[in-house]
C-alpha cells in the first residue's frame, strides 16, 4: 500500500493539474472522483475556497432537526457507541439529513475547534451542488458508501480531511439522511468506513423496528376503538380465567372500573360456574347462554355467547365473550317480532261528548306511572286505548305486550306470564323460556279479560305488581322486572269479588285509574264517522275504490243496537264492501240481523219513486255540493276541460264521467252540447270523515 504522504502529494499533483488545466490523471484519480471532479467544475465551485461554502443559521439547523427527531433520537446512542472506539484518536461522528446539511455531530474537542476553522460544523452543507466533491455529498449521490481521502475533495477546505459516510435509508427505502466519520487524512484507515456502515445498518435497523412498533401501536388502538365501538359487551380471559380485555361496554354492563378488573379472576368477577368459565373448562362454543350474573354491584342478567380461542396445537388458551343485557335483546325480538303499540289517540276516531271525557281520562293516565283498568263491554276498543295510553307516555319506546287471559288454558297462563325454567314441568323447552313480563320489562303489559284469571294466579300477579320481581316457574331466581300494567275485563269485578271469583286486594291493586268504555249503542252520532273511517281504511287495504252508502244503509246502521260495538261495526262494512257489487251500498248488503223487516219494506217501497235529483244530497266540508248544478258550473268554469273541474268538484275523472252519464250532459271537444237531467236514488258518499250530510 502506498504511503500516505506519497498517495496525498500525487492526488495534489493531480488536483492541482484539474482545477487548473481541466487535465485528469486517470492513473492517480478514481472514476467517480473524477466524475464529481468534472461536476464540480461544471457548477462553478470556488475550488481555492479554504471554508464551506454554506452554512445554515441556528433557526434553519433547529428546523431540520424537528423535522428529522426521529432519526435523531435513534442515531445518537448509536453515534456515541461509534465514538467510543475512536475517542481521544481525533475524529468526528456527524448525522447529515437527506440535504447534506449536518444536524448532530460528536467529536473530540480539539478536532471539532480545528474543524470549525474551515466551517465543517452543525449547520455545514456538504452536498455535492454547494461543497464539490466530498465522502457525504457522494454518498447521497450515489446511493452507497465511500471514503474521500484528503486532495481528492474538491475544494480545499477538506484537503486536511479524510471522510468516511454512507446513505442510511429509511424503514420503506427512502433516503432519510447520511452517517458520516472524519478525521484528519494521515488518519485513514479502510476499516474506518466499515465502522460507518455498521452504525448505519443499526440505525436502519432500529427505524424498521420503530415503524412495526409503530404499526403494531397503530393497530392496538384500531382493535381497541373498534372493540369499544361495539355496542354489546366484550370480555376476554386467559387460560388461566383472569381478564385480559374488557370494552366499555361490558364494563358499563356489569358496573366496573374496566382498568380494576385486568387480571382478575373471571369468577370472582361474574360468579362461579359462569358460562365464561365453562367454555374455557369443555373448550365448547356457548351461545346465547342466559346467565344471571352475581357482581360486586348486584346481578346482571344477560346473555353471553362464548369462544374459546386456541393455539395451533389446538390447546384453549383463552375466551372471548360478548355480552348482552337481557333488556336489550328482548327490546331486539319486540323490534323483530312486532311487539309494539300501533295507536295513538290521534287514530281514535270519535265527537261524542261521553267518548270525548273518556279520551280525556286516557290521557291523564298516560302521564302516570299507575296501574289502569279498562271496564267495558267487548268490541267497544280497549287495546285501542291501552296502546294509545302506552304510546303517549314515557314508556313508548318500550315493548307493549298483550295477552289475553280467556284465550290461554288454565294451566298455561302462569308459563306464559311469569316464565319457566328447563324441566320445570312435561313439555317444557330446553333453556327455558321468560314470560310475558320479562317480555315486557320497560313497556306495558296489557292484561285483557283479566276477570277469567284463575284465583290460584291471582295471588301470583299480586306479588308480582308488588315487588316487581317475577320468579320463573321451577326456578329460585329473582328477576326484577319494570312493567307497568293495563288489565282489562267485561265482567263486573266488584260483584266478582262480592262473590269471591277475583282477590279484593289485587282488584284494588289494579283499580288505581279506571276507566269505563263507551258501548257503540250509546255513540250513535259516531256511527258516521266511523262509518267513512272503516271504509276508507278497508278499500285502501283491499285496493278498491271507497264505497258509496245510501242514506237507506245509513238509517239501518244507526238503528242497529251494536252488541258486538266498534268490532262488529268494521266487521260488517268489510262484508259489505265484499259483496257489494257496484259502487253504492243499499240495505240488501247489510247483514240479515240488522235489517227490521217493516223499515226494510218501506224503504224497498220507495225505490219504485221518481228519483230525486242528486243536488243537495252530498256535502264536503268546504261545502261543494257535487250534483248536478255544480257539475255544470265546474264544467263551463274550465271550458269543458273535465280534468281540472273533476279537481275542482273534488272527484275522480270515472266518478265524474258516471254522474254526467246519470244527468245527461254530455262535452264534445270541450263544449257542452247537452244538459238534460236524469232520475237517481238519493245516496250518501261516507267514504272518511270529511264527508257529511246535508241539513
Amino acid at each position: 500500500m502506498m504511503p500516505i504522504q506519497n498517495r496525498n502529494d500525487q492526488l495534489q499533483i493531480a488536483w492541482s493539474e484539474f482545477v487548473e488545466k481541466g487535465i485528469i490523471n486517470k492513473n492517480w484519480v478514481r472514476r467517480e472522483i473524477e466524475d464529481s471532479w468534472r461536476r464540480s467544475r461544471g457548477m462553478n465551485i470556488a475550488y481555492d475556497s479554504d471554508t464551506i461554502p454554506y452554512v445554515a443559521n441556528a433557526g434553519e439547523v433547529e428546523q431540520r432537526r424537528d423535522q428529522r427527531r426521529e432519526l435523531i433520537e435513534i442515531s445518537c446512542p448509536i453515534m456515541k457507541n461509534l465514538f467510543s472506539f475512536v475517542e481521544g484518536s481525533g475524529f468526528i461522528v456527524s448525522l447529515i439529513d437527506r440535504d447534506g446539511v449536518v444536524i448532530e455531530s460528536i467529536g473530540d474537542r480539539q478536532t471539532i475547534a480545528l474543524a470549525a476553522k474551515n466551517c465543517l460544523v452543525v449547520g455545514a452543507s456538504l452536498n455535492e451542488e454547494s461543497t464539490g466533491t466530498n465522502a457525504t455529498g457522494l454518498a447521497l449521490k450515489m446511493g452507497r458508501p465511500i471514503q474521500v481521502f484528503a486532495t481528492e475533495h474538491y475544494i480545499k477546505a477538506l484537503h486536511p480531511w479524510t471522510c468516511s459516510a454512507g446513505p442510511i435509508y429509511g424503514h420503506s427505502g427512502e433516503l432519510v439522511g447520511a452517517l458520516s466519520m472524519t478525521g484528519t487524512f494521515e488518519k485513514v484507515h479502510s476499516h474506518t468506513l466499515g465502522m460507518v456502515v455498521a452504525a448505519i445498518n443499526a440505525i436502519e435497523g432500529q427505524l424498521k423496528v420503530n415503524k412495526v412498533l409503530e404499526n403494531m401501536l397503530v393497530a392496538n388502538r384500531y382493535q381497541n376503538a373498534i372493540v369499544d365501538s361495539i355496542t354489546d359487551g366484550l370480555i376476554a380471559v386467559d387460560e388461566k380465567g383472569r381478564v385480559t380485555k374488557v370494552n366499555s361496554a361490558g364494563a358499563s354492563l356489569l358496573k366496573v372500573n374496566p382498568e380494576a378488573i385486568i387480571h382478575s379472576s373471571i369468577n370472582e368477577l361474574l360468579g362461579y360456574n359462569n358460562p365464561v368459565f365453562k367454555a374455557l373448562q369443555s373448550g365448547e362454543i356457548y351461545t346465547d347462554e342466559e346467565y344471571q350474573a352475581e357482581t360486586k354491584r348486584g346481578k346482571v342478567h344477560c346473555t353471553m355467547t362464548c369462544r374459546p380461542i386456541r393455539n395451533p396445537q389446538q390447546k384453549v388458551v383463552g375466551v372471548v365473550a360478548i355480552i348482552r343485557e337481557i333488556r336489550a335483546v328482548k327490546q331486539l325480538v319486540h323490534r323483530m317480532v312486532g311487539a309494539r303499540a300501533r295507536f295513538t289517540f290521534e287514530d281514535l276516531v270519535g265527537r261524542n261528548a261521553t267518548y270525548l271525557k273518556t279520551l280525556k281520562l286516557a290521557r291523564t293516565a298516560a302521564g302516570s306511572s299507575s296501574n289502569v283498568l279498562l271496564l267495558g263491554e267487548s268490541g267497544t276498543g280497549k287495546e285501542v286505548i291501552a296502546q294509545a295510553i302506552h304510546n303517549a307516555s314515557d314508556r313508548a319506546k318500550g315493548p307493549f305486550i298483550a295477552i289475553n287471559c280467556a284465550a290461554l288454558p288454565r294451566e298455561l297462563i302462569g308459563s306464559e306470564l311469569f316464565g319457566y325454567n328447563e324441566g320445570a314441568f312435561t313439555g317444557a323447552k330446553r333453556g327455558g323460556s321468560p314470560g310475558k313480563f320479562e317480555l315486557a320489562d320497560g313497556g306495558t303489559l296489557f292484561l285483557d279479560e283479566i276477570g277469567e284469571m284463575p284465583l290460584e294466579l291471582q295471588a301470583n300477579l299480586l306479588r308480582v305488581l308488588q315487588e316487581k320481581a317475577v320468579v320463573r316457574i321451577g326456578g329460585d331466581q329473582v328477576i326484577p322486572v319494570d312493567v307497568r300494567v293495563i288489565a282489562a275485563t267485561n265482567k263486573d269485578l266488584h260483584n266478582e269479588v262480592e262473590k269471591g271469583g277475583f282477590r279484593s286486594d289485587l282488584f284494588y291493586r289494579l283499580n288505581v285509574l279506571t276507566i269505563s268504555m263507551v258501548p257503540l249503542r250509546n255513540r250513535r252520532d259516531d256511527i258516521l264517522p266511523l262509518t267513512g273511517f272503516f271504509i276508507e281504511k278497508i278499500c285502501q287495504r283491499l285496493e278498491k275504490p271507497p264505497l258509496i252508502i245510501s242514506p237507506e244503509a245509513l238509517e239501518f246502521l244507526q238503528r242497529y243496537h251494536w252488541p258486538g260495538n266498534i268490532r262488529e261495526l268494521e266487521n260488517v262494512i268489510e262484508r259489505a264492501i265484499h259483496v257489494t257489487p257496484g259502487e253504492i251500498l243499499t240495505p240488501e248488503y247489510l247483514p240479515e240481523e240488522m235489517l227490521d223487516s217493516r223499515i226494510y219494506l218501506a224503504h224497498r217501497q220507495a225505490l219504485t219513486v221518481v228519483e230525486q235529483p242528486e243536488k243537495g244530497v252530498l256535502v264536503r266540508k268546504n261545502g261543494r255540493k257535487p250534483g248536478r248544478d255544480n257539475i255544470l258550473e265546474a264544467i263551463q268554469n274550465h271550458d269543458g276541460n273535465l280534468t281540472n273541474a273533476a279537481k275542482e268538484l273534488g272527484i275522480s275523472r270515472s266518478t265524474l264521467y258516471r254522474k254526467m252519464d246519470k244527468y245527461g250532459i254530455k262535452v264534445v271537444d270541450g263544449e257542452l252540447i247537452s244538459s238534460g237531467m236524469h232520475r237517481s236514488l238519493p245516496f250518501i258518499e261516507v267514504a272518511n270523515e270529511r264527508f257529511m250530510l246535508d241539513d
